[in-house]
């Protein structure tokens, strides 16, 4: 996978033209009830790209050893296995983090973003391919989190990377409106959640809409004029 434009594809795969969060939609568990604040999101996102890299690699590196008739159950106890060992890191250096995203951390095991991506693609590509398809789209999926989150934070709450000090200590988040800002707690629930993914997608199709009419602008003027 040394050429380029297959780079730029994949990439492009994964953070926009397939990207699981608009376009497949997948993973609407932790997208609808992790994305309260950015750091909450973006760090769920994170964690669930390392598992999607780590476990593509690996199944892309044994699958010639795999049999079809158990590959489902090995794929899940392989990802069982990362998912394992990922929590405990977090649960030992990121304490107040884990404390925050809970549950939410070991069903990164049945995330069928996961397993769709080493089902579908990590099964039947080289290592490198499989790892850099997982990284595309575990990408995709931060910043849709970090997006949705960002917008709930900011009209729910109106502030913007609080609990970063989970992550950093150095730093601290910030409010824009002030301390009299009464929040709209809407936003912060599920109903808000599918209300604003709802807008984003929306406004994601829109953009892929007026980009198609563009490319398919001079083809029809050539056309017209032959």
């Amino acid at each position: 996978m040394s050429s380029s434009p297959l780079w730029r594809d994949t990439l492009k795969n994964g953070l926009w033209q397939q990207n699981p969060g608009l376009v497949q939609i997948l993973g609407l568990c932790p997208i609808l009830a992790v994305s309260t604040s950015v750091v909450n999101a973006a760090s769920l996102g994170l964690a669930t790209m390392l598992v999607m890299v780590l476990s593509s690699a690996a199944v892309a590196s044994v699958r010639r050893w795999i049999a079809p008739q158990v590959r489902i159950p090995v794929f899940i106890l392989l990802i069982a296995g990362l998912v394992t060992v990922l929590e405990l890191i977090v649960h030992a250096w990121f304490y107040g983090l884990h404390k925050v995203l809970g549950i939410f951390i070991p069903l990164i095991t049945t995330n069928c973003i996961v397993l769709a991506r080493v089902e579908t693609f990590a099964a039947k590509h080289t290592p490198a391919q499989a790892a850099l398809d997982a990284f595309a789209m575990g990408l995709g999926l931060v910043w849709v989190l970090a997006l949705l989150g960002g917008l709930r934070e900011l009209i729910g709450a109106g502030t913007l990377f609080a609990g970063i000090e989970m992550v950093c200590s150095g730093l601290r988040g910030f409010s824009l409106f002030g301390d009299g800002y009464p929040g709209f707690l809407p936003a912060l629930l599920p109903p808000g959640a599918f209300i604003l993914l709802g807008l984003i997608v929306a406004g994601y199709n829109a953009l892929r809409a007026r980009a198609e009419v563009r490319q398919a602008a001079p083809q029809q003027a050539a056309a017209a004029s032959a």
